[in-house]
């Protein structure tokens, strides 16, 4: 079994990293790290692969582990491909108290997957996520970069509806 070889980062990726290393030390690149996996991850239709941390470790100077630790710890970056629009649902306890537990049976059964799965036409990602930090707003999904709050499900269906 022959390894990929590491993917080189694009200019404009390159380019938006440095403007994230230029606001630390000199000795502290490292700290771009989380900027770098976002950058990457927005570029790649919306996931890292390991060619691709790997290409970020060598860019900013350090471990490969390093990058792995950060990209698996937080919920935001994506392992795997992902859907064109991935919806995360918060199942917190605000949220949950707040309904969204039914907006979780909704999705899944208008979309025909469960959490965690991707649509067989590629189309949209369910997730769970522990916290959006919107409670005051609860129930509430993220959908690409935009929060939708106090959510019902035909709120919902109207979000969906809209999408492309």
């Amino acid at each position: 079994m022959s390894e990929n070889p590491t993917p080189q980062l694009s200019a404009a990726a390159r380019a938006e990293i440095d403007r994230w290393v230029a606001k630390y030390p000199a000795d502290r690149k490292s700290s771009a790290v989380m900027a770098a996996l976002s950058v990457v991850q927005e570029e790649n239709g919306g996931w890292i692969s390991r060619e691709y941390m790997d290409a970020i470790a060598a860019y900013l100077e350090m471990p490969p582990i390093a990058v792995y630790e950060v990209a698996t710890f937080y919920s935001m970056y994506e392992l795997e491909p992902v859907g064109r629009h991935k919806i995360c649902l918060c199942t917190n306890i605000s949220c949950m108290l707040c309904g969204s537990e039914s907006l979780q049976s909704h999705l899944e059964q208008r979309l025909g997957i469960r959490m965690g799965e991707t649509t067989p036409d590629g189309r949209f990602t369910l997730k769970e996520v522990e916290c959006l930090g919107a409670c005051a707003h609860a129930p509430v999904a993220q959908l690409g970069h935009d929060y939708h709050e106090k959510l019902t499900p035909e709120r919902l269906d109207e979000i969906l509806d809209g999408l492309e």
